[in-house]
């Protein structure tokens, strides 16, 4: 009966015991923890003070679970830019140090998802899980790091991948008045896309709830959403979201590429980031220059669209292809911002409005268009089908610009001028609607071979299609060499030659008689207007009753 009471004790003992040597033990630490108070507070930024070991471009957290970034840091006081609403912040709240900079969620879980730059979700689907993150802001690859630019990135538009080629790794810059067709152009690239293992990345920045809803319906329908993340920062959001908006999908972009894969990334478009850049700076004091955007301007956009590139085999070999979009002002492209991209990318695609009013689509400028690393990287079959087709089609522009003046032209000029009208025929395209590399190059080599010259303006579109449905049946070989270096052959020349005059035979105007036709086989209307005529014929009088009369 007592040894009980004893094992208890004893327990008990052994445990106080421990108790006491692990609070002996422990030491407490104090960790420093530096949190400021708000100033001032207005549109988009906030400004800041007691926070004096804070960094730039470090996040730091409002009450509420919002978020800023230390943009303007001063002996005194910070400014920060605000990532969400500030209509529940107020003067006098605390602010805290976080002691990182601003990442973003990156992986295989993205695609086919609706996010803002912060990685929240907008598709209604559940939060986005993923076990890597990456900073929003990172250095571009170094020189030693990249290779040369080989490999075409077919858009699946005629006039683009004939006359302005796109490189994977190359950017590209899409510039013209609004409502020209410049998102249609990027949407028909990701399209394009399908099945050429090509990762898409389309970037929304500064643009209506309505406009970017269509957008992603397009995708869904045409099923481009299973490889495409798709990054929004609406018109009614902070000034702070629509400018971290291109690096978070950035970011987002490089994850795949160092992975070794191409990716695709839409940039729609810059001139909200920059305006949306301008805002911020000017609400932080900081000294206005050239149409009031602040003197760095260049170098957000130069930094952004400096991580584009291919990368070496050392790296993995992958790509990140950047197509950045523009709007500019009553076809100004000499202004601040579309001068600068231009300077920074590798050429551009300008879209003409004139064009555009006369159904011209897509509404292509080609002789302000250039691509100054795509052509190194297009097929050897394009550049033997279309080598010339620029310098001629620019002939043709100023032939019949100077033909509206009414002067007369000789037979080789109306020669020129009416096949530069069939090739622009053949440039056309609707939207939504890519062509295969053979479907192309079919087209092309008719249009060359002036297969076109004989079909009426009004019956291209259809001869064109005839042309597409011929392509179907181009040998399998000849198909693979398309996707090469090699050049075509003779014969691949002869056999698509072949199926394309097959498939135009039907749209020639029919021969006229000829002459020598009509003699030997005459009608039978002038037959009988003959016998009419000996009929009507008076009979010579007698020579007797000539006298008599006489």
């Amino acid at each position: 009966m007592t040894a009980a009471p004893d094992n208890l004790q004893s327990i008990f003992d052994h445990t106080f015991a421990g108790i006491s040597q692990v609070r002996e033990s422990f030491t407490p630490q104090l960790t420093p923890r530096e949190v400021g108070t708000i100033t001032t507070i207005s549109t988009g930024i906030a400004t800041v003070s007691g926070l004096p070991s804070v960094g730039f471009e470090e996040l730091v957290s409002f009450p509420g679970g919002a978020f800023g970034i230390a943009f303007n840091v001063d002996e005194n006081e910070i400014g920060v830019v605000l990532l969400d609403g500030y209509s529940d912040l107020h003067a006098g709240d605390e602010v805290e140090r976080t002691g990182r900079v601003l990442d973003v969620a990156v992986g295989e879980e993205l695609l086919g998802r609706v996010i803002d730059p912060l990685g929240r979700p907008l598709d209604g689907g559940r939060a986005v899980a993923t076990s890597e993150r990456l900073p929003i802001e990172r250095p571009a690859a170094a020189i030693m790091d990249r290779a040369p630019v080989t490999v075409p990135l077919q858009t699946g538009l005629k006039v683009i991948d004939a006359l302005i080629p796109v490189g994977r790794g190359q950017r590209e810059l899409i510039l013209g008045d609004r409502r020209t067709g410049k998102t249609a152009i990027a949407l028909d690239t990701i399209l394009n896309q399908r099945e050429q293992n090509v990762v898409c990345v389309y970037c929304a920045i500064g643009q209506r709830a309505s406009a970017v809803a269509k957008v992603v319906a397009n995708l869904r329908e045409k099923g481009a959403m299973d490889y495409t993340v798709v990054m929004v920062a609406e018109g009614n959001d902070p000034p702070g979201l629509a400018y971290i908006a291109p690096y978070a999908a950035t970011s987002i972009a490089e994850y795949f590429m160092e992975a070794g894969r191409d990716v695709l990334i839409v940039y729609d478009d810059l001139t909200h980031h920059a305006r949306a850049y301008r805002e911020l700076s000017l609400l932080l004091r900081r000294p206005p220059g050239r149409e009031a955007f602040p003197g760095d301007i260049f170098y957000i956009h130069s930094r952004l669209l400096e991580r584009a590139t291919h990368l070496s085999k050392e790296r993995g070999g992958g790509s990140l292809t950047a197509l950045p979009i523009i709007e500019t002002e009553a076809q100004n492209i000499s202004a601040y911002i579309p001068t600068n991209l231009i300077s920074i990318t590798d050429g551009q695609i300008y879209l003409s409005p004139s064009l555009f009013e006369l159904g011209v689509l897509p509404a292509v400028d080609v002789a302000k268009s250039v691509s100054r690393v795509g052509g190194k990287a297009q097929q050897a079959a394009y550049r033997a089908v279309a080598g010339d087709l620029k310098l001629a089609f620019a002939q043709f522009e100023e032939l019949e610009t100077f033909a509206r003046f009414g002067a007369r032209l000789d037979e080789d000029t109306r020669k020129i001028i009416e096949h530069g009208r069939r090739s622009r025929a053949c440039l056309k395209q609707p939207e939504f609607s890519p062509v295969s590399v053979p479907a192309q190059i079919a087209v092309l080599l008719a249009l060359t071979a002036e297969l076109f010259d004989f079909i009426p303006l009004d019956r291209m579109t259809a001869a064109e299609h005839s042309v597409h449905e011929a392509a179907v049946r181009i040998p399998a070989e000849a198909c693979a060499r398309f996707e090469t270096a090699k050049k075509l052959s003779d014969e691949d020349r002869k056999t698509i030659l072949e199926l394309a005059r097959q498939a135009l035979a039907p749209f020639q105007p029919k021969p006229e008689a000829k002459p020598d036709d009509l003699e030997q086989k005459p009608d039978k209307k002038s037959e009988t207007k003959a016998k009419d005529g000996n009929k009507s014929e008076p009979q010579p009088k007698p020579a007797a009753e000539a006298k008599t009369k006489s």
